[in-house]
């Protein structure tokens, strides 16, 4: 329990300790194959964040330092004072919020294909797009995931054509309408995520990551990031929002980043 609420969380691997924050309407299980590769490296904890997956949907509005809180708390639930920290996506953003609010926390960084918010850059507007018809989403869609995947380029790329057809796949689940309150109360506390001027407070060696042809996060907003994290690198990859499954070196890169001189503080 967290306050007045549920967070369903699990932890597997075996390695460093890393706390995994997810992206927008990701649970654990629609994760499972991501956590797995993870797990191989690390210990990973991951939660269902408020309003998703197994979690409680507590009454809105969320913001985004309640996100971090929910992190926080599963920390405290698996007894641990400190871990790695990767933020996908939203998670990205969930991860800076936590970053500056518990710096201590924070062993490494790794923030991906993510945004600071605000006037330094803000993700495309998801909460806009969950409000079109099916067919104008679909539409616009796959040049969010990589400005790159027009129909013809689809056509042409069968690898990128099927990650697309499988993303779509898992989009079309049905959810109950208090899952679809917990999405929509995610996607409003997104789109006021602004914590440009407070990273300079992130004090983990921090791992930046984007994809070259992102359309929901732009590179420019991970070099925003880059610029004000005092120890941050920036590493650009030939994809768009999915180049951990476009780059081939993109994977291998953020193990090697968490794992190099990671020092571990047990409880």
């Amino acid at each position: 329990m967290h306050g007045d609420h549920r967070i369903y969380y699990e932890v597997h691997g075996d390695g460093p300790r890393m706390l995994l924050f997810n992206g927008s309407g990701a649970t654990v299980d629609k994760s499972a194959l991501l956590i797995s590769v993870f797990a191989k490296h690390f210990t990973i904890a991951v939660h269902d964040q408020r309003g998703l997956g197994r979690s409680d949907v507590p009454v809105g509005p969320y913001t985004m330092a309640e996100y971090a809180a929910d992190g926080a708390a599963v920390l405290d639930e698996c007894g641990w004072n400190s871990c790695l920290v990767v933020g996908i996506s939203f998670g990205g953003m969930v991860a800076q919020e936590f970053a500056v609010t518990w710096p201590k926390r924070v062993q490494k960084l790794a923030l991906l294909c993510t945004s600071p918010g605000g006037a330094l850059g803000a993700s495309y507007p998801l909460h806009e797009l969950a409000e079109l018809s099916p067919t104008d989403r679909a539409e616009i869609y796959p040049t969010l995931l990589d400005s790159r995947f027009t129909p013809d380029w689809l056509q042409h790329h069968p690898t990128d054509a099927a990650l697309v057809a499988d993303i779509a796949v898992r989009r079309t689940t049905s959810p109950s309408p208090e899952q679809m309150r917990g999405e929509r109360e995610q996607l409003l506390a997104r789109s006021h995520h602004d914590v440009g001027a407070r990273l300079g407070g992130v004090t983990a060696s921090t791992f930046v990551a984007a994809g070259r042809f992102d359309g929901i996060a732009p590179l420019v907003n991970s070099e925003a990031i880059a610029a004000l994290i005092p120890d941050a690198t920036l590493h650009v990859y030939e994809g768009g929002h999915m180049f951990m499954a476009q780059d081939k070196m993109a994977l291998p890169d953020i193990f090697n980043f968490l794992s190099q001189t990671s020092t571990e503080v047990t409880a």
